[in-house]
């Protein structure tokens, strides 16, 4: 049965979906059977992965709302075992469609009890919001990857998502764990980082992934040949960062 993780963070910029773009490809390279499930209305991990965002017969919105089951929904990708569950900007009105009763948050979850005995790994791309699509999100998961850039202001929103977290865990998913913190755009050199990332082994510990992905020119433009930085440049800094981010991720409980 598949591992089911979400990538979130309410901050906007921090390497999201990059990181669950780059993460579920490179899991895929390591021989995993992977969905990558974009749930942000910007559909950003669509195209992340070569997949045009008009003209899709089905979209995440769809299983949401009753439109189609799961497997419906998956298209494949030109990448090694990994396959998408698309979305485009008609997400953004589920949000509303959404609240429609008790159970609300359980939508996503249910509909990916069918489909997740094919995965090894399901990574689910949440929108830049702690609101209804994020909260499915994180009912459905078994753990969580919070990718932050090493900054002050992100270390605020973080204890925010730390209280929505225990707030999920406490009524809806008592089996959601925090997997991990990833920093991201990290610069070992910069003395911010240095501070950031020492606060957050304070308050975190081995929560934190000894992985980080370090600031890439490759890895920026990648996004816009549709393509994971793996298959743009298997030997830049990011590919090799993010490939090493799997195999730690998959080892991580």
């Amino acid at each position: 049965m598949g591992r089911i993780i979400s990538f979130a963070n309410q901050k906007g910029g921090v390497g999201k979906t990059t990181s669950a773009v780059n993460t579920a490809a490179s899991l895929g390279a390591l021989g995993y059977d992977t969905l990558l499930i974009d749930l942000d209305p910007q559909g950003s991990a669509t195209s992340g992965v070569g997949i045009r965002k008009k003209g899709l017969r089905y979209t995440v919105r769809d299983i949401l709302v009753g439109g189609c089951r799961a497997e419906d929904a998956v298209v494949p990708t030109a990448y090694k075992k990994l396959s998408l569950i698309p979305a485009n900007i008609s997400l953004a009105g589920a949000e509303f469609d959404l609240l429609r009763g008790e159970g609300d948050e359980a939508h996503l979850k249910n509909a990916l009890e069918d489909i997740r005995w094919r995965f090894d790994y399901i990574i689910i791309d949440c929108p830049p919001s702690l609101g209804m699509l994020t909260i499915n999100a994180l009912t459905a998961s078994d753990g969580l990857v919070i990718p932050m850039q090493c900054e002050y202001y992100a270390l605020e929103g973080l204890s925010q998502l730390s209280t929505t977290v225990g707030h999920i865990k406490k009524r809806y998913n008592p089996r959601l764990n925090l997997t991990g913190i990833l920093l991201t755009m990290h610069n070992p050199r910069l003395a911010l980082s240095i501070q950031v990332k020492a606060e957050l082994l304070k308050h975190y510990g081995n929560r934190v992934f000894e992985t980080s992905i370090g600031r890439n020119v490759r890895l920026s433009e990648a996004p816009s040949f549709g393509r994971p930085i793996l298959y743009h440049d298997k030997r830049a800094k990011g590919a090799l960062d993010y490939m090493q981010f799997a195999k730690e991720l998959h080892d991580r409980p």
